[in-house]
């Protein structure tokens, strides 16, 4: 594994997210807080993409079937929500980030 160079820091605002290819990985980085965080672009549940999900804090829903992420750690929060029927969901990949010169950096 190394550290991969995918943006600028200033091309992620806190409360944002974007959607980035590193390696053959496709990875989401969130600005939360003035942290950076990598999380993979994929949901578990059945692959949505979470680029085009909700952010709220910390928390990623899938726009598929309302799936719930932690981005600081890639712990689902929440399962699916399919009518009455629940069902889980596998925590998702992380990446380590880290800031040099003001790029962002991931281990891929």
């Amino acid at each position: 594994m190394a550290f991969v160079e995918v943006a600028d820091a200033t091309e992620i605002p806190t409360g944002t997210i974007k959607s980035i290819k590193a390696n053959d990985n496709e990875i989401i980085v969130v600005n939360y807080q003035a942290n950076y965080y990598a999380i993979a672009q994929k949901c578990t549940h059945m692959g949505g993409n979470l680029s085009k999900g909700k952010l709220e804090g910390n928390i990623i829903t899938c726009p598929l079937h309302g799936s719930k992420f932690d981005v600081t750690n890639g712990k689902c929060v929440q399962g699916p929500k399919i009518g009455f029927i629940k069902s889980k969901t596998g925590d998702i990949r992380t990446y380590p980030v880290k800031i040099e010169n003001g790029k962002i950096k991931i281990d891929v």
